[in-house]
């Protein structure tokens, strides 16, 4: 099926991943502090949520904030906190607006009690997703305390206690035991991945998903990213041969 992504009608996919990437070199760039460019970055991650929905792509993942930024300077950390704090909280008083969008919110990554997210972000997330549950219309996944690595290792610590149990056994498991298992379990895989900001790599992003994902890498710094430099990277996807390794 064929919709209306930008000038051109183009194939949409089912699933797009963005790494938000270029926030501090944003605000390096203008003298800013690194808290405001994260700020700028929450702009931009609602006008591509937004214009995403929009169009009809019936997935979204963000990558807002991976198991290797706990690394980054405390007060920086402090305030990315702080940042979702804030947008939780926002979200929670626009409730009527979010259920008239029909997005369905997820939050994946390590989400555990008693792990590194604090107990009142954790809380937080669990209202937004118990509300928006019900929700069919766009699936919002944000990764946060997210790391592909961890997730493959989640999943195959929960297979191994199975066999060990005798619940399953180890030499009947299947590719879609593992899928199972990760934070994404029962939804198609990205198609299309975009990183923005320069940087070419997945940074431990959805490792197992993007097996045969698209890759669309850009210079401009997330907080710039337009709904036209979206509509490019969908033209661009469309533009492509996908054969999953056939011919």
């Amino acid at each position: 099926m064929q919709q209306r992504a930008t000038k051109q009608v183009t194939a949409l996919p089912q699933h797009v991943a963005i790494i938000m990437d270029g926030n501090g070199r944003w605000a390096a760039q203008r003298g800013l502090s690194r808290s405001e460019g994260h700020r700028a970055g929450v702009d931009a991650f609602e006008r591509i949520c937004e214009h995403a929905a929009d169009l009809g792509i019936a997935h979204l993942t963000f990558y807002a904030f991976s198991t290797e930024n706990w690394a980054r300077p405390q007060g920086e950390v402090d305030a990315l906190m702080a940042l979702f704090r804030r947008q939780l909280s926002e979200a929670k008083r626009r409730r009527a607006e979010n259920e008239q969008k029909r997005w369905r919110i997820r939050y994946i990554g390590d989400l555990r009690p008693g792990g590194l997210l604090p107990a009142d972000i954790l809380a937080l997330i669990d209202e937004m997703q118990t509300e928006s549950a019900m929700q069919n219309k766009t699936v919002v996944n944000i990764a946060i305390n997210y790391g592909g690595q961890q997730e493959i290792l989640h999943a195959a610590k929960r297979l191994a206690q199975a066999c060990a149990a005798g619940e399953r056994d180890a030499t009947t498991l299947t590719e879609q035991d593992i899928e199972q298992h990760l934070h994404t379990a029962g939804q198609p895989p990205p198609d299309l991945i975009i990183r923005p900001s320069g940087e070419q790599r997945l940074s431990n992003f959805l490792l197992w998903q993007s097996a045969y994902a698209e890759f669309w890498f850009s210079d401009i710094l997330w907080p710039d990213f337009s709904t036209a430099d979206f509509d490019r990277a969908l033209a661009d996807y469309a533009a492509r041969s996908r054969r999953f390794g056939g011919v």
